[in-house]
């Protein structure tokens, strides 16, 4: 499990989501499990647990996609402790991350944001996933961006 940056934000593996001990010493509040192929976490009482089992590839429904970008979003805007894991905190836990924090800062492009939440770790990203997480995040945030082809 690694904390980005100065936010509240933690990229993780699914079995990091699974360590409550760590996970509340940390301060999180918050899991965000993408890990379609893993069981659901089974949180303490006071933890917020929200589960979009996304495919790391392509594939995913554009409301899957969209619904998890904003829900991470909008816990970093209001500044929730939030732990954002997948299987092998690589690929869809770092392109969620990346795109939420790309809502809470447009003027930078969520390529960019991308680059720099995977040069602080493991990083693996499934090309198809980031595409359609551009696609489908990005347009539905109104920000304006647009893709690049």
């Amino acid at each position: 499990m690694r904390h980005i940056d100065r936010r509240a934000l933690w990229i993780g593996t699914a079995r990091d989501a699974r360590d409550m001990r760590a996970v509340l010493d940390a301060g999180i509040e918050a899991v965000v499990d993408l890990a379609k192929m893993c069981e659901p976490v089974q949180p303490t009482r006071e933890l917020v647990y929200l589960r979009y089992p996304l495919v790391d590839g392509a594939g995913n429904p554009p409301w899957l996609i969209g619904t998890a970008a904003h829900a991470v979003a909008d816990l970093l805007r209001r500044g929730v402790p939030t732990l954002v894991a997948c299987d092998g905190g690589m690929s869809r836990s770092v392109v969620i991350a990346a795109i939420a924090v790309w809502h809470d800062a447009p003027d930078v492009s969520p390529d960019e944001h991308l680059r720099r939440i995977a040069a602080n770790g493991p990083a693996d990203v499934q090309p198809t996933l980031w595409a359609e997480v551009k696609q489908h995040a990005c347009s539905a945030s109104g920000a304006g961006y647009q893709r690049s082809e």
